[in-house]
């Protein structure tokens, strides 16, 4: 499992105190109206959509909020006009950081993006200049659960799965963007618990850094992920377990 996917898990795990969660539910809500805007309201026809609704009720979401989502992007609430952009720049140690945003105000969001990688001793980029150091994939999360890890990573690739990984009782499954679906339900069918089924940008060869450095990177992409506007923020650095252990405690 990649360094970044172990501590997106960590943070999921942890949960968010209640002064973050309202701010969480702002990110859900804006990717759910995205999401219906572009394929429809029905989550049954609109993969992305339920994406959205299942990461919403994973943060314990009220229906309410993903009913009333649903809604603005449909009619039937107030207008609001999302752009979906992607920023690179380089963090510490010249890692490469690709940030996920959705916004109302381009120029609010590119400062506030700017402000943080200025702080952590980083700089925004131009469009391309780490991009080619990732792939879109999408990413399956799988809880072994006292299963064979071995035996769970044979069914994702019979499953369809392009790459698997296995650390520590989970078992992550990488596949083409498109097959992510159908190697979710194939799963699913399997009586494979999915933890976490989502797109990403995976780093093609992981950068390992020493504890410092990994350090300073973390917390750049904790000051990113506390943007309101931003979505989903990715890294090549592989962190190892004790990097995480260490910046966590």
């Amino acid at each position: 499992m990649s360094g970044h996917s172990k501590w997106s898990t960590i943070k999921r795990q942890k949960g968010a105190n209640d002064a973050k969660r309202g701010a969480i539910f702002t990110k859900l809500s804006r990717e759910i109206i995205l999401a219906a805007k572009q394929g429809g309201a029905d989550t049954a026809m609109n993969f992305k959509l339920r994406l959205a609704v299942q990461r919403a009720r994973a943060q314990n979401m009220p229906n309410e909020n993903i009913e009333r989502a649903i809604a603005k992007a449909t009619g039937g609430g107030a207008e609001e006009q999302l752009d979906e952009i992607q920023y690179e720049g380089y963090g510490p140690g010249g890692t490469a950081i690709i940030v996920s945003v959705l916004t109302d105000n381009r120029n609010r969001t590119v400062a506030e993006v700017r402000h943080r990688f200025s702080r952590a001793g980083g700089n925004l980029g131009e469009t391309g200049s780490v991009g080619w150091q990732f792939d879109a994939k999408g990413v399956i999360s799988i809880p072994v659960n006292g299963a064979n890890p071995d035996d769970v990573a044979l069914q994702a690739i019979d499953a369809g799965a392009e790459d698997v990984r296995v650390d520590e009782g989970t078992v992550e499954v990488q596949t083409e963007p498109a097959q992510l679906e159908a190697v979710r339900k194939t799963l699913e069918s399997a009586g494979l618990t999915i933890e976490n089924a989502d797109f990403a940008m995976v780093p093609r060869t992981p950068m390992e850094v020493d504890e410092k450095v990994a350090h300073q990177t973390l917390k750049l992409l904790d000051a990113l992920e506390d943007l309101e506007d931003v979505q989903r923020v990715y890294s090549n650095v592989d962190f190892s377990d004790e990097a995480i252990e260490s910046y966590e405690g």
